[in-house]
């Protein structure tokens, strides 16, 4: 077996950020072996790794977090020393509709993969256990203030409570267990290879084809934007650097409402295709139950004790992830077809 300075899994890594994270990881890091871990649900798609799907440090492993034997064969095949876990289910529209996939995924999943790092820990000396977590399990703010690491949590759908038990697993296996671990608490993300359920692809794709653009309730819940790459840097400094036991939240400083991201978005593809005005797309429908009013990372945190900073402006970061999807349509496609459609037209034809 070769002698890799470390070994290191990273669950869900043929979802949207776990495979930015391996296209930024593994060509940096060619002395590090990295086993991507995804089940491949619909969200998940090798084809975002085909730029590194034959590199020496680099090896897929279909299987479950759900299932403990086979989380804890894959860990002793390849002597993982190290885990990114961000396998999850993501989704909150998704959350309200079946919470119990959350729960098994999330929580379940987790202790599953706390249990092996024990294992692990125990076989090999050592073993850093890094979850890449969410600000939703802060639940939601008013006017003023950012979530800081030290900030209560009140989760509000199924999806940010599935978050919050597996942050609170993975901070008891620090505690009781004294595993090294560390949790990033991130805000929202975008970028390339986005499942196109997620706002901005959303909207890009729907823009594009002259489909309606549907808006929650009124429009005005903030969110705190993040480009993929930057969260990548963050997360490589916290998973080498971070303090044992300790949190890092993740932010871009960037809040934006949803309408006003909406309207830059068609305001982007207006300038870039030419012709009608597409925000007369808009639709504004029934807002979803639970539905956060705002979220604002304070990330001075790992500014001050890592050194990490976000680097692309939202807007520079919109208009090269419009880029994206117009520069990938066999991707979309893919991605667009089968039991999406049927998911999507479930959700928003009717509205």
């Amino acid at each position: 077996m070769t002698n890799y300075e470390r070994r290191t899994a990273i669950t869900g890594g043929a979802g949207f950020i776990g495979s930015n994270l391996l296209l930024y990881l593994v060509p940096s890091y060619p002395q590090w072996l990295f086993v991507n871990v995804d089940c491949l649900t619909y969200a998940g798609n090798l084809s975002n790794l085909r730029s590194i799907e034959n590199r020496d440090n680099y090896v897929f492993e279909k299987l479950d977090i759900r299932d403990r034997r086979a989380v804890q064969q894959c860990w002793e095949r390849h002597e993982i020393d190290g885990v990114i876990h961000l396998a999850a289910e993501s989704h909150v529209d998704r959350s309200i509709d079946g919470p119990l996939e959350f729960v098994q995924t999330n929580i379940v999943g987790t202790a599953n993969l706390l249990e092996a790092a024990l294992r692990q820990r125990e076989q090999l000396g050592r073993f850093r256990f890094h979850h890449v977590s969410t600000d939703e399990v802060y639940g939601s703010l008013g006017d003023s203030g950012s979530f800081t690491e030290s900030s209560q949590f009140r989760p509000n759908s199924p999806y940010a409570a599935s978050k919050a038990a597996a942050d609170h697993l993975v901070r008891a296996y620090h505690r009781t267990y004294g595993l090294d671990t560390v949790i990033t608490n991130c805000s929202n993300n975008y970028g390339p290879y986005q499942f196109p359920e997620k706002l901005i692809p959303l909207m890009i794709c729907n823009a594009r084809e002259g489909r309606p653009l549907p808006v929650y309730g009124d429009g005005l819940n903030i969110r705190d934007w993040l480009y993929v790459g930057d969260h990548c840097r963050a997360v490589d400094l916290v998973f080498r650097d971070g303090a044992a036991g300790e949190t890092y939240n993740i932010g871009g400083r960037n809040e934006v409402t949803n309408i006003d991201l909406v309207k830059l978005i068609c305001r982007i593809m207006d300038e870039k295709l030419g012709g009608g005005l597409r925000a007369e797309l808009i639709e504004f429908v029934t807002d979803r139950p639970g539905h956060d009013r705002r979220y604002a990372i304070d990330a001075s945190r790992i500014e001050r004790e890592l050194g990490w900073a976000p680097t692309v402006s939202f807007e520079d970061g919109i208009r090269a992830t419009v880029d994206w999807y117009f520069d990938n349509e066999p991707w979309l496609a893919e991605c667009t077809s089968g039991a999406y459609r049927e998911y999507y037209d479930k959700m928003y034809s009717n509205r």
